[in-house]
């Protein structure tokens, strides 16, 4: 069940567009509008759940789909590593409260984690374009 006035939801629905990478009947994976690294992708239930805090078994839900895309990510992408998280609450820097989980590869030239977290500019739609085509090519 989605949420009306969540913004992943709408997404979801369809009501917000995005650059879907993987879908199956519990999981929808998508861009990151404003990726931390080139292929940054969100994977996210279907059903509105806050966080993995708030219902444990949405996370046994997606892992599959986490699974899935990371390894798409890494062979589509060549990417050399990978980091996976997800915020819960406001103090943990959750901003959309429908548990996501980050996914974001990781390419020798970016450096290690301590470089993930610097600021976050919005990426250009042709360089997420790109990026999709890449992720989604047959």
């Amino acid at each position: 069940m989605t949420t009306p006035d969540c913004l992943f939801c709408k997404i979801i629905t369809g009501d917000i567009p995005s650059r879907k990478v993987d879908e199956d009947d519990t999981s929808y994976s998508f861009l990151d509008i404003a990726p931390f690294h080139r292929g940054h992708t969100l994977v996210v239930p279907k059903r509105h759940v806050e966080s993995f805090l708030s219902d444990p078994p949405a996370w046994a839900e997606i892992t599959g789909a986490v699974d899935r895309v990371s390894r798409l990510l890494q062979t589509k992408l060549g990417a050399d590593g990978m980091n996976l998280f997800s915020s819960a609450g406001a103090v943990a820097g959750q901003e959309v409260f429908h548990l996501h989980v980050h996914l974001v590869p990781r390419y020798a030239e970016t450096g290690g984690l301590r470089n993930l977290f610097g600021p976050k500019p919005g990426a250009e739609d042709a360089e997420l374009d790109d990026v999709w085509q890449q992720i989604t090519a047959s």
